[in-house]
């Protein structure tokens, strides 16, 4: 029989990413909403043939990425289609939660690899270091007149990369913003290859100091802007894991400044050999930057806050993406995720003034973030980690492995064990969370420092307890205070004054790990080792207070849920 029925809809239903994506415990909710079905219309027999014999509820999955909300179904509410055009556009968009972004592996390794370098560069100064300072210090190996260095001098040469890298950390703060991403990462590797050129061919102490400063001018830029262009151009399901990788990067650096150093220690001004190599690495890493393009976000950042033509601006960000994603330029894909990110920053900076001022940074949330961020990088490095690294290679001698190379083949193995602990916490961060890691980090950290206290003591007999005491640091350290900080400090900070927060947090970073190292081998003398490393590991107990009373557990959380939950 045939029938004609106008009636509405069966169902009436939407889809919201407003409420169960708030709610970061459930991994999953039912976002079905259903109109009452009137009976009268299943009373005749052409209405029983449309009854429905089952109706299935729709799940999204939690997602860490945020979007606006969007509304999906055979009806919308003339309430929800009503409104200003910006918010019907804001609405209608996809957010970036319910699909999963597409991306040639190939174009992602180049935009992690090259700003990584300058990670890498960082950890190997503090490796090769370890080394130089043995062969300095030789009247046989060193190669210079100058070699009986006092301990201010001593102090002077470990740490003059590190004030270097205070300095940087000031520059950042003041022109990163203006120069961007790439450029200031351009800039930390002609530093690089100027510092360590200069280093190598230094013709005595005060020369030898300039280079070691200007170095640390690169490691300043290149730890503020390696971070923010990876976190900017990574693909959002893998963010989380490259940032975390650049640790390991440093690591391998370290690694590498110890395989060097162990090679080179027997040679005639083999300190200069250590400190030299690193200008190769530096020029790959500048060149592999020149061939990247800018970070999509600063472009579109510098055009919200008309610091140039709109649409240019937005026509390079379309193009930068494709490149970083491997897709043909300008392609729809590409268009789509630019527009997203254009509302949502117009969204933050509505009614706000387009750049946050200086004292922002410590107002409100920001500085609820810094304490948080900036209190876990000055707790890494007054805990002693600084010297420990940096002091490897005496610190072994004095435990028993007189001989130079047996010292830094021991550091080797150090840097072999700091690796695999780094990858252990890489792996585990997501699925144990940030605070298991560091409370119990953080734990053993202080348990290492009473050993080497206890060693230098009592137990100057055994060589090895300093060493297993050295693992036991190197290894919590790495599943601690190594990743989790720079992880913590690149999700707490509010997207406004997200890239000041952070060159305040690596300028705390170099500050206190400048003092530490430079102020290690004066405290070794006046207080005697044994009382230096107790002083390390009641310090290391108050980091644990810290951790436990006033670091969040931010897993699963996007960065939006971390901002209005945990920062307000």
């Amino acid at each position: 029989m045939a029938c004609s029925v106008s009636t509405p809809p069966l169902f009436n239903f939407k889809l919201s990413l407003s409420n169960p994506l708030r709610h970061p415990t459930k991994r999953s909710k039912v976002l079905v909403s259903h109109s009452h079905i009137n009976p009268r219309l299943f009373s005749s027999s052409c209405n029983r043939n449309f009854a429905p014999t089952s109706v299935k509820h729709f799940t999204l999955p939690l997602s860490s990425a945020r979007g606006p909300r969007f509304y999906a179904g055979a009806h919308r509410d003339k309430d929800h289609s009503s409104g200003s055009g910006e918010q019907a556009k804001s609405e209608s968009l996809v957010s970036e939660a319910t699909y999963q972004e597409e991306f040639s592996w190939s174009s992602v390794i180049f935009p992690f690899l090259f700003p990584a370098l300058g990670g890498l560069l960082f950890g190997y100064d503090i490796g090769a270091t370890s080394g130089a300072t043995i062969s300095l210090q030789s009247p046989q190996l060193s190669g210079v007149t100058w070699f009986n260095l006092s301990t201010i001098q001593l102090g002077l040469v470990v740490s003059g990369s590190l004030y270097g890298a205070l300095l940087g950390s000031l520059l950042a703060f003041a022109i990163a913003d203006f120069l961007g991403r790439k450029r200031e990462l351009v800039a930390a590797a002609l530093l690089y290859v100027l510092g360590s050129s200069i280093t190598a061919y230094a013709p005595g102490l005060d020369v030898l100091l300039v280079g070691r400063l200007i170095y640390g001018l690169g490691i300043g830029l290149a730890m503020h802007g390696a971070p923010l262009y990876i976190a900017e151009t990574s693909p959002s399901k893998i963010r989380g894991t490259l940032i975390s990788l650049k640790e390991l990067f440093i690591v391998l650096g370290i690694l590498l400044g110890y395989f060097v150093g162990s090679f080179q220690i027997n040679a005639v001004g083999g300190w200069r050999y250590m400190y030299g190599l690193s200008a190769p690495i530096a020029v790959l890493m500048g060149l592999g930057m020149l061939s990247l393009p800018s970070s999509p976000r600063w472009l579109l950042l510098r055009a919200v806050q008309g610091r140039g033509s709109f649409q240019d601006l937005k026509e390079k960000a379309i193009f930068s993406l494709s490149k970083l994603r491997g897709r043909p330029p300008g392609d729809k894909v590409s268009q789509r995720q630019i527009e997203e990110t254009i509302v949502s920053l117009k969204s933050a900076y509505a009614d706000q003034e387009s750049e946050g001022s200086f004292l922002e940074v410590f107002q409100g949330p920001s500085l609820k973030a810094f304490v948080i961020g900036g209190g876990l990088v000055l707790f890494q490095q007054i805990t002693g980690q600084p010297s420990v690294l940096y002091y490897a290679g005496p610190i072994l001698q004095s435990a028993g492995f007189s001989a130079a190379s047996d010292a830094t083949k021991v550091s080797v193995v150090i840097g072999l064990f700091k690796l695999l602990m780094t990858w252990i916490s890489v792996l585990k961060v997501d699925d144990l969370g940030r605070r298991p890691l560091l409370i119990g980090g953080v734990g053993g950290i202080a348990l290492s420092l009473v050993l080497l206290s206890v060693y230098y003591k009592f137990l100057g007999e055994f060589p090895l307890i300093a060493v297993a005491a050295l693992l036991l640091y190197v290894g919590c350290y790495q599943i601690s205070f190594g990743p989790i900080s720079w992880l913590m400090v690149s999700e707490i900070f509010p997207l406004r004054t997200r890239g000041r927060g952070i060159s305040l947090a690596v300028l705390t970073n170099f500050a206190s790990n400048a003092v530490v190292t430079f102020a290690f081998s004066p405290l070794k003398e006046l207080l005697g080792a044994d009382n230096l490393f107790l002083l390390f590991g009641a310090i290391a107990l108050l980091s644990l207070l810290f951790v436990i009373f006033s670091v969040p557990e931010t897993k699963g959380l996007s960065l939006e849920d971390i901002e209005s939950k945990i920062l307000k």
